[in-house]
């Protein structure tokens, strides 16, 4: 039975036959369609960032050609101080930031207690710190580490990306390539995820500086999303030395007069700290957290507009309305939209061999609903279904491993890494 569900979800979900079907069957479905209307879940719970829950049981999965599959969290790595992403050696070694300024590695199983030297300083203040870390793609012939980090004072601070040579234990020939121009006060919204898309070519997320009452230039910082002079707000495309490709979006519109940033690849973003590439179908998709609900699941496509905070489904953590208007022609809605918030942070999509029946789905982290979202998508990128996996923490990151399975951080005081793996029997 749950094969020939999945089958109707996933190749007939739009066809009505194939719901009123699933309707008496008595299966839940959410309904897509193909304009791009957002799912909204409204099944995510809203706990405080102090409440923990209990170990959870496994999961069990099952799919067309496959049995049931049990699956369990199991910590790998604990001490860990408020761990913000992963990237794997050639060597099978991992490194790991830790937000108050370390770049960790984990080798043969264990964390060595010695930190990476050579990890510029950072502005380690609320939800600034080290923070996303990445390989170029040819590291093994260039040993390039990137990393993104926030920089200044409690007053006048911004992102910042550094690369470096890692040679043995220390980083080497720091060079900062790329920075938001525009400093901001305050510790809030700095996104910071970075992936590389298959020409080599960088995409960074950059928040939008803050909540209200916060200013810049004498409106509120927020509205920086919209300004395409501003780097806040936005996701950027880079060459890997920090350069401008001569084909993003924006830089023929941007010429000599300075109206427009050439970095800019898509705007009107709130705080992105979900990112993820598929290399089989070449979408960019991201998560993106809302203020009082509203986070998203965004199609990411070069000059497109997201609509922040034109248009949004949050409101104000005072509960009054952002804006009035939910979609907007011209503007591009989310796929899902999560109310109450998930606070979105971390996004893999799964091309791993291990659980086949996951194959092209996303997984996003979720910080306040501590667990992991797995969003089902059809063949031209619709969300099907979503399925929650608890992990009793908040997490801060989810990658799909060389060995093909999930791994997982946890954003606590002592964070873990996790692997999701098959129940022992």
């Amino acid at each position: 039975m749950a094969a020939i569900l999945q089958l109707l979800i996933k190749f007939l979900h739009r066809s009505s036959s194939a719901l009123a079907l699933l309707t008496i069957i008595g299966c839940s479905v959410i309904q897509t369609s193909s304009n791009s209307a957002p799912v909204t879940d409204t099944l995510g719970e809203n706990p405080t960032p102090e409440e923990t829950r209990a170990p959870s049981a496994p999961l069990t999965l099952s799919a067309e050609n496959t049995g049931p599959v049990k699956l369990q969290p199991v910590t790998l790595i604990e001490g860990l101080e408020h761990p913000w992403s992963m990237a794997w050696l050639p060597d099978g070694s991992m490194l790991i930031t830790e937000r108050p300024g370390r770049l960790r590695r984990v080798r043969n199983g264990a964390l060595e207690p010695a930190p990476i030297a050579g990890v510029p300083e950072v502005l380690a203040v609320s939800q600034g710190g080290l923070m996303d870390v990445s390989l170029h793609p040819r590291f093994s012939e260039n040993r390039l580490v990137y990393l993104t980090y926030s920089h200044g004072t409690p007053e006048a601070n911004r992102t910042r990306v550094v690369r470096g040579t890692l040679q043995d234990s220390a980083l080497e020939n720091l060079e900062v390539i790329f920075e938001v121009t525009q400093a901001k006060s305050g510790g809030q919204h700095f996104g910071s995820r970075m992936i590389w898309l298959s020409d080599e070519t960088l995409l960074i997320s950059i928040g939008d500086g803050g909540n209200p009452p916060l200013e810049l230039d004498g409106d509120l910082i927020r509205k920086q999303a919209q300004n395409l002079r501003s780097r806040l707000g936005k996701i950027v495309r880079l060459r890997d030395d920090g350069s401008i490709p001569p084909d993003n979006p924006f830089v023929k519109s941007a010429g000599s007069s300075g109206e427009v940033d050439p970095a800019i690849w898509s705007y009107g973003h709130r705080n992105i700290q979900g990112l993820t590439f598929d290399p089989q179908t070449g979408r960019v998709w991201a998560t993106e957290h809302g203020s009082r609900g509203g986070d998203e699941l965004n199609w990411i496509q070069p000059q497109e507009n997201y609509g922040w905070p034109l248009v949004t489904h949050s409101k104000e953590y005072s509960g009054g309305e952002i804006s009035s208007e939910q979609s907007r022609p011209g503007l591009v809605d989310p796929r899902v939209v999560w109310t109450p918030a998930i606070a979105p942070s971390g996004l893999a999509i799964y091309r791993g061999d291990r659980i086949p029946q996951w194959q092209g789905d996303l997984f996003a982290g979720g910080l306040v609903s501590q667990d992991v979202r797995r969003i089902d998508l059809d063949e031209v990128g619709n969300v099907v279904n979503q399925e929650t996996i608890e992990i009793g923490q908040r997490v801060r990151d989810v990658r799909q491993g060389p060995d093909g399975w999930l791994y997982i951080l946890t954003d606590e005081p002592e964070g873990r890494l996790i692997r999701l793996e098959p129940e022992a029997e």
